[in-house]
Formats: C-alpha cells, structure tokens, sequence
C-alpha cells in the first residue's frame, strides 16, 4: 500500500471501497477483504491476528459476538465457503492493532480506524428515548428473525440426526461421515491427524468428552487368545466438535487445544 495514498478520501480509501454498511449495526467489513489491506497473503497467518483481537475484545469488557460475527465466504461461483468474520469498526480497529506493527499497511490501517472511530464518537448526535426504543426493537425483530431461520434450518437436520442415532443415543463414525458429508475413513483419517482420535479409533482425554467408549474384547483366531478392545461412538455433542474440527482441517488451519 503506498504511503502516499489518501486513506480518508471516499474515492481513494481502500478501507472505505470494501466497507458494508447495514441501517442497524452501521459500518461493517469482511475480515476476508481487510486481510490482504492489512499485509497478509494466507487467512491461516490472519487468523491469529483475529484471535488477538477476540482476546482484546473480551478483555476491555466488550461484547466479543456483537464485533465478530462468524460467516462463510464464498469464492466464485462454485468455490468452498471459507471461515469468515463481520468486523465492527471496532473490531477492525482491535485487528488492526493486534496485527505485525512491522507491517507498513498496519500503521496505515491503525490510523485509519482510530480516527474514523473517534469522527464516529464525536458525531454520533445523542438519541432520544423514542429512537432508542425504535433501535432495540429493530434489532430485537431481526434477532427473532436470525432465530426463527435458525431453528427452521434445524428442524430437517434433527429429523436426519434422529433416524442415524443408536439405541443408546449415540452415533457411529458411518453415521457422522453421513451427516458431515465425509467418507467414513476419510474422517478418521483427519481425526487422527488433528490429535482427536488415537490409531486405535479411541478418543485423547482431552476430548474424550464428546465420545462414547465401550470396553469389549475379540478372540484372536489364530491364538483362540481373548483380546481386549474398545467399541468407540460420537456422542450428539461430538457432531458439532467434529464439524468444526474439520473444517479447521479444510482452511489448513492449525488445530490447537
């Protein structure tokens, strides 16, 4: 980014050309479209940058899912939807901050939202009791609005969750690579490599909260020895833990604890 560049000008700001603005929550922007303005070429670097800023976030008492709101991202017509974040302009300001400060485009990037935050403060004209009772219920309908889609989204996938579950309330490998969309050893395969699962299929402690595991045994039929094992199954928690773990897996993403 040249340092001769106008970052405040509406025709030059690169920052202002990827800005979205929503009549509710104001100015937003994809982290995905900030991240190559903030010097960064892979979203894996990025992403710690953003959980920087998350931390910040929490840490200066402020609401962290109000600031970044998860999302998928799409690229092109039949690209795979990536991880993606809603940034606030605060939020922007926090990444911006927690980014390499021997990053030129970080300083450009420091500037620009500090002192479009602070335009925003002195600004912002005080609101009267009518406009504040119009805003929450604005924003209280469109929550309603999120959850309703939410749970209708839900209903058939509960439905199909229902019709995999075991007896006992849990789910088979086969059955999460049917609802996850994987093939069965594909799945175990990234589990293992992830650290989730061991070599043989039983979960690491750390985890083994999000699973079921049966203690049985096998007769060896060479030796006629009975062998101990273990029968491993996903429990309803583990479905969404998997899913996550996985798609970590997909953005190349480092699996941490």
């Amino acid at each position: 980014m040249s340092a001769e560049m106008d970052l405040f000008s509406a025709s030059a700001s690169p920052f202002d050309a990827i800005r979205m603005t929503d009549p509710v929550d104001g100015d937003l922007w994809s982290a995905r479209d900030l991240m190559p303005l903030l010097g960064y070429d892979e979203w894996r670097n990025f992403a710690g940058v953003i959980d920087r800023a998350q931390a910040a976030c929490a840490n200066a008492g402020v609401r962290v899912t109000g600031n970044f709101v998860a999302a998928n991202k799409v690229s092109g017509a039949r690209g795979p939807a990536q991880l993606d974040f809603i940034l606030s302009r605060y939020a922007c300001y926090l990444v911006a901050m927690n980014g390499d400060p021997r990053k030129p485009e970080i300083a450009a990037a420091q500037t620009y939202f500090a002192i479009k935050t602070r335009e925003a403060e002195i600004a912002l004209p005080a609101l009267t009791e009518d406009e504040i009772v119009h805003q929450a219920l604005a924003i209280t309908a469109r929550r309603v609005d999120e959850l309703t889609a939410k749970v209708a989204e839900l209903e058939p996938k509960a439905e199909f969750y229902d019709d995999l579950m075991d007896a006992d309330g849990t789910y088979s490998f086969q059955a999460v690579a049917n609802i996850l969309g994987w093939g069965r050893n594909v799945m175990i395969r990234e589990l293992r490599r992830a650290g989730v699962l061991q070599g043989n299929r039983l979960p690491y402690q750390r985890y083994a909260h999000h699973f079921k595991v049966i203690p049985t045994t096998y007769v060896n039929r060479g030796t006629g020895e009975t062998v101990p094992t273990a029968t491993t199954t996903v429990l309803p928690s583990g479905i969404e833990f998997i899913r996550k773990r996985l798609a970590r897996t997909e953005l190349g993403v480092e699996v941490g604890a």
